[in-house]
Protein backbone atom coordinates (compact mmCIF):
# COMPACT_ATOMS: atom_id res chain seq x y z
CA UNK A 1 0.00 0.00 0.00
CA UNK A 2 0.82 3.46 -1.04
CA UNK A 3 0.99 6.31 1.55
CA UNK A 4 -1.80 8.06 -1.24
CA UNK A 5 -3.67 4.67 -0.34
CA UNK A 6 -3.42 5.37 2.62
CA UNK A 7 -4.84 8.35 3.07
CA UNK A 8 -7.79 7.61 -0.01
CA UNK A 9 -8.94 4.75 2.53
CA UNK A 10 -9.00 6.99 5.52
CA UNK A 11 -10.50 9.78 3.44
CA UNK A 12 -13.35 7.43 2.28
CA UNK A 13 -13.64 5.85 5.68
CA UNK A 14 -14.51 9.40 7.04
CA UNK A 15 -16.73 10.77 4.31
CA UNK A 16 -19.12 7.14 4.97
CA UNK A 17 -19.30 8.26 8.38
CA UNK A 18 -19.76 11.82 7.77
CA UNK A 19 -22.56 10.57 5.33
CA UNK A 20 -24.33 8.53 8.02
CA UNK A 21 -24.52 10.83 10.57
CA UNK A 22 -25.86 13.54 7.97
CA UNK A 23 -28.68 10.92 7.18
CA UNK A 24 -29.37 10.79 10.88
CA UNK A 25 -29.46 14.71 11.46
CA UNK A 26 -31.67 14.74 7.88
CA UNK A 27 -34.21 12.21 9.67
CA UNK A 28 -34.52 13.99 13.23
CA UNK A 29 -38.22 14.07 14.54
CA UNK A 30 -40.39 14.58 17.46
CA UNK A 31 -39.49 10.80 18.68
CA UNK A 32 -36.47 12.90 19.80
CA UNK A 33 -38.04 15.27 21.84
CA UNK A 34 -40.47 12.98 23.00
CA UNK A 35 -37.75 10.74 24.42
CA UNK A 36 -36.00 14.17 26.19
CA UNK A 37 -39.33 14.71 27.41
CA UNK A 38 -39.33 11.33 29.18
CA UNK A 39 -35.62 11.71 30.75
CA UNK A 40 -35.84 15.08 31.51
CA UNK A 41 -39.22 14.12 34.01
CA UNK A 42 -37.86 10.73 35.14
CA UNK A 43 -36.70 10.12 38.90
CA UNK A 44 -34.70 6.87 38.60
CA UNK A 45 -31.54 6.77 36.44
CA UNK A 46 -30.93 6.42 32.70
CA UNK A 47 -30.11 2.31 32.43
CA UNK A 48 -27.96 1.75 29.36
CA UNK A 49 -27.41 -1.64 27.64
CA UNK A 50 -26.13 -3.21 24.46
CA UNK A 51 -24.51 -6.09 23.17
CA UNK A 52 -21.30 -6.15 21.89
CA UNK A 53 -19.91 -3.17 19.57
CA UNK A 54 -23.06 -1.76 20.57
CA UNK A 55 -22.13 -2.20 24.17
CA UNK A 56 -19.07 -0.56 23.81
CA UNK A 57 -20.59 2.33 23.39
CA UNK A 58 -23.18 2.25 25.43
CA UNK A 59 -20.85 2.51 28.53
CA UNK A 60 -19.41 5.87 26.97
CA UNK A 61 -23.02 7.35 26.43
CA UNK A 62 -23.85 6.19 29.95
CA UNK A 63 -20.43 7.92 31.63
CA UNK A 64 -21.51 10.90 29.53
CA UNK A 65 -24.91 11.62 30.77
CA UNK A 66 -23.58 10.46 34.42
CA UNK A 67 -20.65 13.32 34.50
CA UNK A 68 -23.36 15.98 32.44
CA UNK A 69 -26.16 15.58 35.26
CA UNK A 70 -28.39 12.56 34.67
CA UNK A 71 -27.68 9.76 36.76
CA UNK A 72 -26.94 6.65 34.86
CA UNK A 73 -24.98 3.25 34.27
CA UNK A 74 -24.39 0.61 32.12
CA UNK A 75 -25.82 -3.21 32.13
CA UNK A 76 -24.33 -5.51 30.45
CA UNK A 77 -27.29 -8.52 29.22
CA UNK A 78 -25.56 -11.31 29.69
CA UNK A 79 -25.21 -10.22 33.28
CA UNK A 80 -28.88 -8.83 33.34
CA UNK A 81 -30.21 -12.42 33.22
CA UNK A 82 -27.84 -13.77 36.03
CA UNK A 83 -28.65 -11.05 38.58
CA UNK A 84 -28.37 -7.90 36.95
CA UNK A 85 -31.66 -7.21 36.62
CA UNK A 86 -32.46 -6.48 40.11
CA UNK A 87 -30.57 -2.91 39.21
CA UNK A 88 -33.49 -1.70 37.41
CA UNK A 89 -36.26 0.13 39.29
CA UNK A 90 -39.63 1.00 38.18
CA UNK A 91 -38.41 4.62 38.19
CA UNK A 92 -35.63 3.87 35.86
CA UNK A 93 -35.52 3.98 32.06
CA UNK A 94 -34.07 1.55 30.05
CA UNK A 95 -32.02 2.69 26.68
CA UNK A 96 -31.32 -0.31 24.56
CA UNK A 97 -29.01 -0.18 21.62
CA UNK A 98 -28.60 -2.50 18.71
CA UNK A 99 -27.95 -1.63 15.60
CA UNK A 100 -30.12 -4.57 13.84
CA UNK A 101 -32.61 -5.21 16.60
CA UNK A 102 -32.28 -8.76 17.00
CA UNK A 103 -29.71 -8.61 19.48
CA UNK A 104 -31.09 -12.07 21.46
CA UNK A 105 -29.06 -11.30 24.67
CA UNK A 106 -31.16 -8.27 24.97
CA UNK A 107 -34.52 -10.34 25.08
CA UNK A 108 -34.55 -10.79 28.84
CA UNK A 109 -34.12 -7.23 29.82
CA UNK A 110 -36.92 -6.22 26.94
CA UNK A 111 -39.06 -8.79 28.97
CA UNK A 112 -38.09 -7.52 32.54
CA UNK A 113 -39.00 -3.72 31.18
CA UNK A 114 -42.72 -4.78 30.19
CA UNK A 115 -43.37 -6.80 33.21
CA UNK A 116 -42.50 -3.81 35.58
CA UNK A 117 -43.90 -1.01 33.07
CA UNK A 118 -40.28 0.15 32.94
CA UNK A 119 -40.35 2.83 29.96
CA UNK A 120 -37.87 1.09 27.42
CA UNK A 121 -36.20 3.39 24.57
CA UNK A 122 -34.98 1.87 21.23
CA UNK A 123 -32.25 2.56 19.28
CA UNK A 124 -31.95 0.76 16.30
CA UNK A 125 -31.97 1.18 12.32
CA UNK A 126 -34.52 -1.48 12.08
CA UNK A 127 -38.15 -0.03 14.08
CA UNK A 128 -39.84 -3.43 13.07
CA UNK A 129 -37.31 -5.54 14.47
CA UNK A 130 -37.73 -7.30 18.07
CA UNK A 131 -36.29 -4.37 19.55
CA UNK A 132 -37.85 -2.04 17.57
CA UNK A 133 -41.57 -3.64 18.66
CA UNK A 134 -40.75 -3.74 22.44
CA UNK A 135 -39.67 -0.27 22.59
CA UNK A 136 -42.15 2.29 23.96
CA UNK A 137 -39.60 5.22 22.15
CA UNK A 138 -37.96 4.66 18.97
CA UNK A 139 -34.57 6.48 17.89
CA UNK A 140 -34.14 5.70 14.66
CA UNK A 141 -29.84 5.04 13.43
CA UNK A 142 -29.49 5.32 9.82
CA UNK A 143 -29.87 2.54 7.48
CA UNK A 144 -26.34 3.28 5.75
CA UNK A 145 -23.56 1.54 4.85
CA UNK A 146 -20.75 0.29 6.78
CA UNK A 147 -17.86 2.35 6.44
CA UNK A 148 -16.30 -0.97 6.39
CA UNK A 149 -15.04 -2.45 2.68
CA UNK A 150 -16.42 -5.44 3.42
CA UNK A 151 -20.02 -3.43 4.55
CA UNK A 152 -20.07 -5.35 7.97
CA UNK A 153 -17.84 -4.18 10.81
CA UNK A 154 -19.72 -1.60 13.01
CA UNK A 155 -17.97 1.52 12.03
CA UNK A 156 -20.61 4.47 10.43
CA UNK A 157 -22.78 2.50 12.84
CA UNK A 158 -21.07 3.20 15.99
CA UNK A 159 -20.28 6.62 15.29
CA UNK A 160 -23.66 7.61 14.72
CA UNK A 161 -24.95 5.48 17.97
CA UNK A 162 -22.08 7.52 19.68
CA UNK A 163 -23.65 10.77 18.27
CA UNK A 164 -27.14 10.24 19.26
CA UNK A 165 -25.67 9.68 22.98
CA UNK A 166 -24.22 13.11 22.95
CA UNK A 167 -27.09 14.55 21.13
CA UNK A 168 -29.00 13.11 24.23
CA UNK A 169 -26.66 14.09 26.69
CA UNK A 170 -25.91 17.93 25.44
CA UNK A 171 -30.13 18.71 24.99
CA UNK A 172 -30.59 17.58 28.85
CA UNK A 173 -27.94 19.72 29.82
CA UNK A 174 -29.46 22.43 28.18
CA UNK A 175 -32.97 21.54 29.43
CA UNK A 176 -31.71 21.39 32.84
CA UNK A 177 -29.53 24.28 32.36
CA UNK A 178 -26.51 22.74 34.05
CA UNK A 179 -24.02 24.82 34.67
CA UNK A 180 -19.78 25.01 35.19
CA UNK A 181 -20.13 24.46 38.93
CA UNK A 182 -22.38 21.14 38.23
CA UNK A 183 -20.16 19.93 36.46
CA UNK A 184 -17.08 20.80 38.56
CA UNK A 185 -18.99 19.13 41.40
CA UNK A 186 -18.36 15.53 39.15
CA UNK A 187 -14.92 16.17 38.20
CA UNK A 188 -13.21 17.09 40.79
CA UNK A 189 -10.06 15.29 39.75
CA UNK A 190 -7.52 15.97 37.55
CA UNK A 191 -6.64 18.63 35.38
CA UNK A 192 -9.86 19.83 34.50
CA UNK A 193 -11.38 19.53 38.30
CA UNK A 194 -8.16 21.82 38.85
CA UNK A 195 -8.89 24.22 36.16
CA UNK A 196 -12.88 24.31 37.00
CA UNK A 197 -11.69 25.63 40.45
CA UNK A 198 -12.89 29.04 41.69
CA UNK A 199 -10.87 31.85 43.63
CA UNK A 200 -12.98 31.34 46.61
CA UNK A 201 -11.70 27.36 46.64
CA UNK A 202 -8.15 28.29 47.12
CA UNK A 203 -8.01 31.74 48.89
CA UNK A 204 -6.61 32.52 52.44
CA UNK A 205 -9.50 33.28 54.79
CA UNK A 206 -10.12 34.73 58.30
CA UNK A 207 -6.49 35.14 59.93
CA UNK A 208 -4.73 34.42 57.12
CA UNK A 209 -5.29 37.58 55.59
CA UNK A 210 -2.74 40.04 55.80
CA UNK A 211 -4.66 43.41 56.56
CA UNK A 212 -4.33 46.31 58.88
CA UNK A 213 -5.40 49.90 59.00
CA UNK A 214 -4.88 53.24 57.48
CA UNK A 215 -3.10 54.38 60.19
CA UNK A 216 -0.86 52.56 60.85
CA UNK A 217 3.13 52.61 60.73
CA UNK A 218 5.59 50.70 58.15
CA UNK A 219 6.72 48.68 61.11
CA UNK A 220 3.50 47.40 61.53
CA UNK A 221 3.07 46.83 57.78
CA UNK A 222 6.43 44.51 57.84
CA UNK A 223 5.69 42.74 60.71
CA UNK A 224 2.10 41.93 59.67
CA UNK A 225 4.06 40.46 55.91
CA UNK A 226 6.46 38.54 57.82
CA UNK A 227 3.69 36.40 59.80
CA UNK A 228 1.34 36.12 57.18
CA UNK A 229 4.35 35.04 54.61
CA UNK A 230 2.16 35.92 51.55
CA UNK A 231 4.40 38.55 50.11
CA UNK A 232 1.82 41.59 50.80
CA UNK A 233 0.01 43.09 53.10
CA UNK A 234 -3.56 45.17 52.50
CA UNK A 235 -4.61 48.78 53.80
CA UNK A 236 -8.20 49.39 55.30
CA UNK A 237 -10.05 52.68 55.61
CA UNK A 238 -12.42 53.02 58.74
CA UNK A 239 -15.31 51.79 56.75
CA UNK A 240 -13.25 48.39 56.26
CA UNK A 241 -13.15 48.76 52.52
CA UNK A 242 -9.35 47.84 50.67
CA UNK A 243 -7.89 51.39 49.47
CA UNK A 244 -4.35 50.18 48.98
CA UNK A 245 -1.78 47.43 49.01
CA UNK A 246 2.11 46.87 50.23
CA UNK A 247 3.69 44.47 48.11
CA UNK A 248 7.82 43.43 48.72
CA UNK A 249 7.95 44.89 45.33
CA UNK A 250 6.84 48.44 47.35
CA UNK A 251 9.06 47.77 50.31
CA UNK A 252 12.38 47.67 48.02
CA UNK A 253 11.13 50.61 45.66
CA UNK A 254 10.56 52.41 49.55
CA UNK A 255 13.45 51.09 51.27
CA UNK A 256 15.13 54.38 53.26
CA UNK A 257 16.88 54.25 56.82
CA UNK A 258 13.52 55.83 57.98
CA UNK A 259 10.83 53.44 56.22
CA UNK A 260 10.02 52.37 59.86
CA UNK A 261 8.17 55.49 60.87
CA UNK A 262 6.82 55.94 57.91
CA UNK A 263 3.02 56.21 57.59
CA UNK A 264 1.43 53.24 55.16
CA UNK A 265 -0.34 55.10 53.27
CA UNK A 266 3.29 56.61 51.99
CA UNK A 267 4.52 53.62 50.54
CA UNK A 268 1.35 51.64 49.63
CA UNK A 269 -0.15 51.50 46.26
CA UNK A 270 -3.43 52.51 45.70
CA UNK A 271 -6.95 50.83 44.21
CA UNK A 272 -4.62 47.52 43.77
CA UNK A 273 -5.87 44.88 41.57
CA UNK A 274 -8.78 42.54 42.81
CA UNK A 275 -10.59 39.32 42.19
CA UNK A 276 -14.26 38.64 43.11
CA UNK A 277 -14.30 34.83 45.29
CA UNK A 278 -16.68 33.69 42.45
CA UNK A 279 -14.77 33.76 39.58
CA UNK A 280 -12.68 30.31 37.96
CA UNK A 281 -9.10 30.43 39.92
CA UNK A 282 -7.66 30.07 36.17
CA UNK A 283 -8.94 33.80 35.42
CA UNK A 284 -7.02 35.12 38.62
CA UNK A 285 -4.19 33.57 37.46
CA UNK A 286 -4.51 35.40 33.97
CA UNK A 287 -4.84 38.44 36.06
CA UNK A 288 -1.89 37.70 37.32
CA UNK A 289 0.40 36.66 34.57
CA UNK A 290 -0.96 39.14 32.30
CA UNK A 291 -1.48 42.76 33.80
CA UNK A 292 3.00 43.77 33.11
CA UNK A 293 2.97 45.03 37.11
CA UNK A 294 3.92 41.27 37.92
CA UNK A 295 1.32 40.46 40.72
CA UNK A 296 1.79 37.73 42.13
CA UNK A 297 -1.43 37.86 44.91
CA UNK A 298 -4.98 39.48 45.06
CA UNK A 299 -7.35 40.02 47.75
CA UNK A 300 -10.34 38.75 47.20
CA UNK A 301 -12.97 41.22 48.07
CA UNK A 302 -17.14 41.83 48.31
CA UNK A 303 -19.25 44.19 46.74
CA UNK A 304 -18.34 46.30 48.87
CA UNK A 305 -14.46 46.27 48.58
CA UNK A 306 -14.52 43.94 51.84
CA UNK A 307 -11.45 42.03 51.87
CA UNK A 308 -12.84 38.24 52.39
CA UNK A 309 -9.58 36.48 50.89
CA UNK A 310 -6.49 36.80 49.28
CA UNK A 311 -5.05 34.30 46.92
CA UNK A 312 -1.32 33.57 45.82
CA UNK A 313 -0.33 32.80 42.55
CA UNK A 314 1.68 29.66 44.36
CA UNK A 315 -1.75 28.72 45.24
CA UNK A 316 -3.34 28.39 41.76
CA UNK A 317 0.04 26.66 40.65
CA UNK A 318 -0.05 23.91 43.58
CA UNK A 319 -3.81 23.17 43.08
CA UNK A 320 -2.31 22.33 39.59
CA UNK A 321 -4.31 25.83 37.70
CA UNK A 322 -1.87 26.78 35.06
Amino acid sequence: MTIEQDIACAKRTIDREIEAVRNMEENLDASLSDVLDLLQKMTGRIIVTGMGKSGHIGTKIAATFASTGTPSFFVHPAEASHGDLGMLTENDVVLAISNGGESKELSDILVYCKRYGIPLIAVTKNPESSLGKAGDYILKLPDYREACPLGMAPTSSTTATLILGDVLAVCLMERKGFSKLDYKRRHPGGKLGAMLQKVSDLMHTGDAIPLIADTAFMQEAMLTMSSKMLGSVGILNNSGELIGIITDGDLRRAMSPDILNKKVTDVMTYNPQTIAPDVLAAEALNTMNNTGKGITQLFVVDDQKHPIGIIHIHDCLKAGVA
